[in-house]
């Protein structure tokens, strides 16, 4: 060990090392904030996903952060008195909860669908709604495209219709989000989408037995509004 003065090279060295690191990792961690939203430019019709017959919706999950819209119908409507009728076959259904398990069930879905998890789709859609999203995610892997989705926000997540067969429950939401979402082929540059964040407005319909102790809601509809 040298020194300067009786004071150690060594840990003056370590000292501006450390100094270079942690401005570094600031100059890293501050470019960017959570939800900017950048200049949109002309955008492009985003790319949409299977829109067949669905995701599932557990009310007894974690439910994602409350949208700044929820819109839960008057109990004395047409479509309240539905809703109602589900409360009466499973007393532990309830609009409000629903829409944040529908939330939830959005984002992860969207986010499986962009990275091919057959896995986690494979558990959160109905039989049909998974073969439909299987087929999509093989052509993309055969062309060498790759998805790029990134939802900012859910601003608004609405229900829009439900219907009672039976025992078996389906409700329609509307779901509007801040997303970016592009297709890039093998070279990298963009075929269909922007990476500017852009407003997409989705109805996705989900179905459920509501005489069985799964609480899980299946995406039986999806399509772009």
């Amino acid at each position: 060990m040298g020194g300067t003065g009786g004071f150690p090279i060594d840990l003056i060295l370590f000292g501006m090392i450390a100094a270079f690191l942690i401005l570094r990792l600031r100059s890293i961690l501050g470019r960017r904030t959570g939800y900017e939203r950048p200049p949109q430019p002309t955008q492009a019709q985003p790319q949409a996903m299977p829109r067949q017959a669905g995701p599932v919706i557990d009310g007894r999950a974690e439910p994602a952060p409350p949208p700044s819209q929820r819109a839960v119908p008057d109990p004395m409507s047409p479509l309240g008195l539905t809703l109602g009728e589900m409360k009466r076959l499973d007393r532990n259904f309830d609009p409000a909860g629903f829409l944040d398990g529908a939330a939830k069930a959005f984002g992860m879905i969207v986010t499986a669908f962009a990275a091919g998890d057959r896995v986690s789709l494979r558990r959160l859609l109905s039989d049909d709604t998974y073969q439909a999203f299987e087929q999509a995610i093989t052509l993309r892997e055969s062309l060498g495209q790759v998805q790029v989705s990134e939802i900012r926000a859910i601003p608004s997540v609405t229900i829009e219709a439900a219907e009672l067969r039976g025992k078996v429950g389906s409700v329609t939401v509307r779901i509007v989000s801040d997303q970016i979402s592009l297709t890039r082929d093998k070279a990298g540059a963009p075929l269909v989408g922007t990476d500017a964040v852009t407003e997409i407005t989705d109805l996705w319909t989900f179905e459920r037995d509501l005489s069985q102790p799964d609480p899980a809601w299946r995406l039986v509809a999806a399509r772009s509004a």
